[in-house]
């Protein structure tokens, strides 16, 4: 529920807490000096000195720059997201084009493809390594970067959807004194604000990192509104020289109402005649969907020597929702299912599932090394990791009450009709056993080689039908590639992997409703090539094929897998500083999805829906030398045409969003600061910027001209 006096409270204490600095970190600066201390807490950090947006763990298993990772992978740094305003993942991965939006309503749980696969809510975001749900907005408050892997996981993450996995990285302890404030407000009304504090303690092998946040939201589209609150803590123990103890935790308890999408009318054309800010979900009765959502993980590292170290770590996530929407969903008038009328009317139904929730544990344990056998060096990673998911959720109700219209929005009543008691809906036990060899095979010449064994026992019942599925599977995913540089600042290689992700689950309205299909395996091929132009300025390029079966609704009404996905594709990224003023950050992908063997000519040979055949993302920002302080930056989106339907009877029309902004770094009352300000889609145009075909099919507009200014103050 709301309670913004609380959101208030708690951020203004913490605010304060900035302006302060605490008893138990009252000798921070004495101690950040102090070299032991500095020593001690690097023993066993075994990252690499390049930028932190030019390394990732998430092509691998440790820490490693992006020139030496065999893989498609981008970075999106903690000043990125500070310099472009950005507070929720939806603009976080526009910075990447090979990632589109894919069901990602307005309020709702925030849902991407990558290279045209949707990722899986599941199994393919991971919090420092470990699986968490993406069922809500991921809060970025307490993030240091966010790292994207591009292309199938199977040797790294274990089961996870072939287009890739997100991995979000958590704010550590800082060696000095960090005060950061953060207040921001942007054309609707919305208020955010955000501390970010982080130091040693007075015994300097305890460091403490705190973010606090709170939100009132107000999207662009008039009536999603809602609240957020985020609190978080991570804090490390330097136990020893070789010993790390690390401990995180984190709370956020969002209220938003969501934001449905449009159907075809007379299910044949696109709505026309409709504004970007249209809520369809507005109704006396409209709630807003409340979710919880926490985590505690826990992460312990020892050194043996300089070549051998151990990691230890797990996580613990909940995730609590109560689901409410006045849903659109066909024309009764016309007997259109799915579809809108041709006049914009549409029928109204009262959804509510109540009390869902999820409590998955991950955990992970891995031994790395470095040793020689000859002339060959080897770096040797061994591990074993388990995922255990418990899911919880009760009959919801999805009431047909009335009828609306896009045009003149129309007040319907509510549904008698109550949720039914919570049950054990999901029970999934995954256990994994996975090996990696780096060998040098010559000074120019490494063998990436990698197998993962997963063994799933999984239980499901299905509520609408009242059945129990029980199954069982065994995979076994390999991995490898060979890496060649030249050069010092270039590598190119060629790399073959394997994939298992679960099966997709039955949408509501299909003939087996809720039931998810059984795993299935997919396969890639890649090739790369990197160079770093300067330290500071990275060019890549990857053609990849990625073939998995293909998930519809067939003409029956039932969900299936049936015939084959095949993706080919080219990605070209460009990224870091061009010159000593520019920064450039640039992203293009041309796609050939095609989809095969259904034997259904309306669908063989036709393109996957909601994916453009090319798509480019282009930022840049310019320090501008006669006002000291002073930035400006623009950026550029374009995306192709794009198919609704798996038949392509229906495609939207290609895009432009241009955005503009500026930032002024100056002091004011002697406090660092930072004023930004930004304009997006300067144009106001109108576009489809998801069409997603699951549920029947819906379309989403993208956000008309939006605005926001923010301050940050560094104390």
């Amino acid at each position: 529920m709301s309670t913004p006096n609380l959101s208030v409270s708690v951020l203004t204490l913490a605010i304060l807490h900035a302006f302060a600095a605490p008893a138990f970190a009252a000798n921070d600066t004495t101690e950040a000096a102090d070299p032991q201390a500095q020593s001690m807490a690097e023993v066993v950090v075994t990252a690499s000195k390049a930028p932190a947006a030019k390394r990732a763990s998430v092509g691998g298993f440790s820490d490693a720059p992006l020139l030496q990772t065999p893989a498609s992978v981008t970075v999106i740094s903690q000043k990125d997201m500070q310099d472009l305003q950005i507070r929720n993942l939806s603009d976080a991965v526009k910075l990447d084009a090979s990632i589109n939006d894919a069901y990602n309503a307005v309020g709702y749980a925030e849902q991407f493809t990558i290279r045209g696969f949707k990722l899986d809510n599941n199994s393919s975001y991971r919090k420092d390594g470990v699986a968490i749900p993406g069922d809500t907005q991921i809060p970025l408050e307490n993030k240091e970067r966010i790292e994207v892997l591009k292309g199938l996981a199977g040797l790294q993450a274990g089961v996870a959807a072939p287009g890739g996995v997100i991995d979000f990285i958590v704010k550590r302890p800082t060696a000095a004194p960090l005060r950061t404030v953060t207040v921001e407000t942007r054309e609707r009304g919305t208020l955010y604000g955000a501390v970010d504090l982080g130091g040693r303690m007075e015994d300097t092998r305890f460091g403490y990192r705190v973010n606090v946040a709170a939100e009132r939201l107000r999207s662009y589209i008039k009536g999603a509104d809602g609240n957020r609150k985020f609190i978080s803590g991570a804090f490390d123990w330097q136990i020893s020289p070789q010993a790390l103890l690390q401990l995180d935790a984190d709370y956020q308890d969002k209220a938003q109402a969501t934001a449905p999408g449009f159907q075809l009318l007379n299910n044949k054309t696109l709505p026309t005649g409709i504004s970007a800010d249209a809520m369809l979900n507005l109704q006396p009765w409209t709630r807003p969907v409340e979710t919880v959502t926490s985590n505690i993980g826990l992460r312990f590292q020892y050194a043996f020597n300089d070549d051998w170290h151990a990691t230890v770590s797990a996580n613990q996530h909940s995730f609590k929702r109560d689901d409410y929407t006045a849903f659109p969903y066909g024309c009764s008038g016309q007997d259109l299912y799915p579809g809108f009328c041709g006049n914009g009317d549409y029928d109204v139904y009262d959804y509510r599932s109540l009390g869902e929730t999820k409590k998955p544990l991950s955990a992970q344990a891995m031994i790395q090394g470095k040793f020689a056998t000859g002339s060959l060096r080897h770096e040797l990673t061994a591990g074993v990791s388990t995922f255990r998911r418990k899911d919880r959720a009760g009959l919801y109700v999805y009431d047909w009450v009335g009828v609306s219209n896009i045009y003149q929005p129309q007040i319907v009543g509510t549904s008698p009709g109550v949720t039914g008691p919570v049950r054990l809906v999901r029970k999934d036990t995954e256990n994994s056993v996975f090996v990696q060899d780096i060998v040098s095979l010559a000074p120019n010449w490494k063998l990436h080689g990698g197998l993962r064994h997963i063994n799933v026992d999984g239980y499901q019942y299905v509520l609408k039908a009242d059945t129990e599925i029980r199954a069982k599977h065994d995979f076994l995913l390999p991995n490898v590639s060979l890496v060649y540089t030249p050069l010092d600042n270039v590598s190119v290689y060629a790399a073959y992997s394997q994939g298992m992700e679960h099966g997709g689950t039955a949408d509501r309205k299909a003939m087996n409703a809720n039931e998810e299909l059984s795993p299935s395996r997919s396969k890639q091929i890649e090739l790369g090539a990197k160079m770093d132009v300067t330290p500071d300025f990275m060019l890549a390029a990857s053609l990849f094929q990625i073939r998995k079966g293909l998930e519809f609704q067939n003409t029956a009404g039932y969900f299936v897998r049936e015939g084959q996905a095949q993706h080919r594709g080219l990605e070209l990224s460009a990224q870091g500083k061009a010159s000593a003023n520019l920064s450039l950050g640039a992203s293009v992908t041309a796609l050939n999805s095609q989809q095969s063997g259904t034997g259904n000519a309306d669908l063989d040979g036709k393109r996957v829906p909601n994916v453009p055949a090319f798509k480019a993302a282009v930022h840049a920002d310019y320090a501008v030398q006669q006002v000291a302080g002073l930035s400006v930056n623009g950026s550029w989106e374009y995306a192709g045409k794009k198919a609704f339907e798996y038949n392509n009877t229906t495609f939207v029309p290609s895009y432009h969003v241009f955005n503009l902004g500026a930032a002024y770094a100056t002091r004011i009352a002697g406090t660092r600061a930072v004023l930004r300000a930004a304009v997006n889609n300067v144009a106001d145009k109108f576009y489809w910027r998801d069409v997603t075909p699951e549920s029947d099919g819906y379309l989403y507009p993208g956000a008309s001209r939006t605005f926001k200014v923010s301050a940050q103050f560094d104390f």
